[in-house]
């Protein structure tokens, strides 16, 4: 059994382990009941993690591993085929009166692809809603936001931030109405 704390960081599993038995141990976060670590370990290689996020086996890009972004398992053509996805609405403080509209697989991976360009990693998703087509989706809110807004470049318009995240609310809405 010392072979699997040669093979395995132990810490990438668990912040506190032990040797009982011959076995190593920790304790489950949530119901504190005892698990082995070697169980652990199986568990995760089937497991898709994207910086340090767990990505469910229902995703359309899961792939077993422990990625740092979507971008390093997947092309950009493989990501953008996938319908299934969000739309979001950023900011950043730099901009206070632009919101960037996007689309991506998930946000929380293509908002840190934006952190790559702000010296300060200040980018901040404001809202965000899941589709099953979140290309349609994208461009359903662009227009929606064309409407609103004072001005339009690209995806990013000059919308205050509550009329933004108002409009959002108001597609959950619709959409909860609808089901």
């Amino acid at each position: 059994m010392t072979k699997l704390k040669d093979k395995v960081n132990l810490e990438n599993y668990t912040e506190k382990s032990w040797l009982e038995d011959g076995e190593y141990w920790y304790r489950q976060p949530g119901d504190g009941g005892r698990r082995r670590v070697e169980s652990q370990v199986k568990k995760n290689k089937g497991r898709m993690f994207v910086n340090g996020k767990y990505v469910p086996k229902s995703h359309p890009l899961h792939k077993p591993g422990n990625f740092k972004s979507l971008d390093s398992v997947w092309s950009h053509e493989e990501i953008e085929k996938t319908s299934e996805g969000d739309v979001y609405a950023i900011t950043n403080p730099a901009w206070p009166q632009w919101i960037k509209v996007g689309k991506a697989s998930m946000t929380s991976d293509r908002c840190n692809g934006y952190q790559t360009s702000s010296p300060f990693r200040d980018y901040s998703v404001i809202a965000t809603i899941s589709s099953d087509d979140r290309h349609e989706l994208e461009r359903e809110m662009h227009r929606v936001f064309d409407h609103f807004s004072e001005e339009r470049l690209n995806e990013w318009f000059k919308i205050d931030r509550v009329t933004a995240i108002k409009i959002f609310n108001m597609k959950v809405q619709e959409n909860l109405n609808e089901a």
